[in-house]
């Protein structure tokens, strides 16, 4: 796929090295301003600071990814795709559009297709601009950034998050091969493209998204896979890397972040084959196989404290269990890393039913263990997630992770700023919380899911499924709760052409909520939209105040919302993003692409 290559015209702000096609500038601190990056702050707490307009009307409605009925096919009726936050400052959005070309898999259509051939689309980042009451597109720009493979089905069908910030006036954008573009926002051109390696790898990936300081620095996660087998041989290389306020890159090597991991082949405790209930017995030992090096998580985007360290989270390539979180001095050499191994004690008997009982471990079996591996259960870190580190007020680290024995709810975890595990609750899958700070203390906003699935076995004899309900949660600074709001709707909607909205019955056991990380403005009202289709506002007390519908209710990708400095709150849903805000008689209803630049699929 041909690539559009533009230069800006550099005057007086970079210096071009000709021998090493490189751009040396010096361009100030970040934007902090409006919502510059994943979770608004370096320290993704998701946290406005102005209260948000009453969710009384869609005054835009732009469609950002064409392929949505193809791609929701491909994962039989769930958007497998996570997508970038949108980016807000005053006046403007930069929103993630894909074009290009999608290849749905047909029983005699061409191969490779669906997430095989994700490599076939174009992820663009577009500008857009209010004028006379409605979003206008300003520019296009079209990126060379892939994901990395899905490699037949590791990742499961989910398409990796693409995500840049803003920073130092100027928009970062991921590219190809580990690199950064600069781009000039107001022409939409590229200034410069970052290389911290020294040539562009295809196979070398942006892993997660662009995070930036409050003095300008921006900082990603990149690794290298093997290009005949990413996932089935280990991991070439892992970086984490820092672009600074004057353009230069540096980078260090996760294994120099990462101490007491085990080496890539020592073995590492893998689970059980055996017919459930597990474990096979109380003194069984799982089977183990190779660690793989330790590298970044597909989607995880680094948090950066007020202090300048940098948290980010690693795990093991071939091993879930084996993962940590980071911290990393401003300077990139270690500070600590903390394993989310041996610090969880509530398997059998604690939140799996009573052992020997419906969907509990096999009689006889040790206290707390988890039943797939007969030792002290780990925070697991997904490849299909896109759980990243959050900063609170007082200098924690809070960090979801998933695991499959609390009936796939997974934790959060909460460590001190020296790494020592504080606090953790039994939810974190896929879901970065946002942070409401009030005086001396703060609250934790996270979805709380409570999936239709079995404890920890896919046999419904042996492990039944739970009652689903679908909670929106409240914690203190403890973890401890304060409130849980429940989503009781049971109605499948649809927006129609003429704008009318019909609802018929839909799901008995409700919607789960279908975000991976929600907003609060500055009255602690939060903001997080579901899978039935709504954008829901809760406010401080835990009691709802406002919802309104966006489009269709489907099995949806895991959506951040952001909150503009007016106020306007920012909401995706069926590939379209949605303005939300007050009604006004002057400001008329926005565009309604039905397109997106350069888009092909094949039918």
């Amino acid at each position: 796929m041909a690539v559009r290559r533009r230069l800006l015209r550099l005057v007086g702000l970079c210096a071009l090295g000709i021998a090493g096609l490189s751009w040396t500038c010096d361009l100030g601190a970040s934007d902090s301003s409006g919502w510059p990056q994943w979770g608004r702050s370096p320290q993704h707490q998701g946290a406005a600071p102005v209260a948000a307009q009453p969710l009384e009307a869609i005054l835009a409605d732009v469609l950002y990814d064409p392929f949505v009925a193809e791609e929701a096919s491909e994962g039989g009726g769930q958007l497998d795709v996570h997508y970038s936050a949108p980016l807000v400052e005053e006046g403007a959005i930069y929103i993630e559009v894909k074009s290009g070309t999608y290849v749905p898999c047909r029983h005699s259509g061409p191969t490779p297709c669906g997430a095989d051939a994700w490599n076939l689309q174009v992820w663009n980042v577009e500008k857009l601009t209010w004028q006379n009451g409605a979003l206008v597109p300003a520019w296009t720009f079209m990126s060379d950034w892939k994901p990395e493979p899905d490699g037949g089905g590791f990742l499961s069908g989910w398409e990796p998050v693409f995500h840049p910030v803003l920073a130092r006036g100027s928009l970062f954008v991921p590219g190809a091969g580990g690199t950064v573009f600069q781009v000039d926002k107001s022409t939409g051109l590229a200034v410069a493209r970052i290389n911290p390696f020294p040539t562009i790898d295809a196979s070398t990936f942006v892993s997660g998204g662009l995070a930036a300081d409050d003095a300008g620095n921006v900082f990603y996660n990149a690794m290298r896979l093997d290009p005949i087998n990413p996932w089935g041989v280990d991991v070439v290389g892992a970086w984490l890397v820092r672009i600074d306020p004057a353009g230069r890159p540096a980078l260090v090597s996760f294994s120099a972040l990462v101490a007491g991991a085990p080496a890539a082949t020592d073995p590492c405790e893998g689970v059980f084959g055996d017919f459930p209930p597990w474990p096979p017995s109380s003194t069984a030992v799982p089977p183990g196989s190779p660690c793989g090096s330790q590298r970044p998580g597909v989607n995880v985007i680094p948090a950066i404290a007020s202090d300048g360290t940098i948290y980010t989270v690693s795990r093991a390539h071939f091993n879930t269990r084996y993962a940590y979180v980071l911290a990393i001095r401003p300077n990139l050499t270690p500070l600590w890393s903390t394993s989310l191994r041996s610090i969880l004690d509530d398997g059998c008997d604690v939140l799996v039913p009573a052992s020997g009982t419906a969907g509990g471990c096999r009689a006889g079996s040790a206290r707390g263990v988890d039943p797939a591996t007969n030792n002290q259960p780990a925070g697991e870190v997904s490849d299909v997630a896109t759980s990243s580190p959050v900063v609170a007020p007082d200098g924690a680290v809070l960090i979801g992770t998933i695991s499959g024995y609390n009936y796939f709810r997974g934790h959060l975890f909460k460590l001190s700023a020296a790494g020592l595990p504080l606090a953790t609750y039994d939810f974190g899958w896929d879901s970065t919380p946002a942070v409401f700070a009030r005086g001396a203390s703060y609250s934790i906003l996270i979805k709380d899911n409570h999936y239709a699935v079995g404890s920890y076995c896919n046999d419904p004899m042996i492990c039944p499924p739970e009652t689903a309900r679908y909670d929106f949660t409240s914690l203190d600074s403890n973890l401890v709760p304060e409130w849980h709001y429940t989503n009781v709707n049971t109605l499948n909607c649809r927006r129609n052409g003429d704008g009318s909205v019909s609802c018929a019955r839909g799901e008995p056991d409700g919607f789960e909520w279908c975000i991976n990380q929600p907003a609060v403005d500055a009255r602690g009202v939060v903001y997080a939209n579901s899978e039935d289709g709504f954008l829901y506002g809760i406010g401080p007390d835990g009691v709802l105040r406002e919802k309104i519908f966006l489009d269709l209710a489907r099995g949806a990708a895991y959506t951040p919302v952001s909150i503009g400095p007016d106020g306007l709150v920012y909401a995706q849903n069926n590939g379209h993003l949605f303005a939300i805000g007050r009604a006004s008689k002057s400001a008329p209803t926005l565009i309604h692409r039905t397109h997106a630049p350069r888009t092909t699929s094949f039918r």
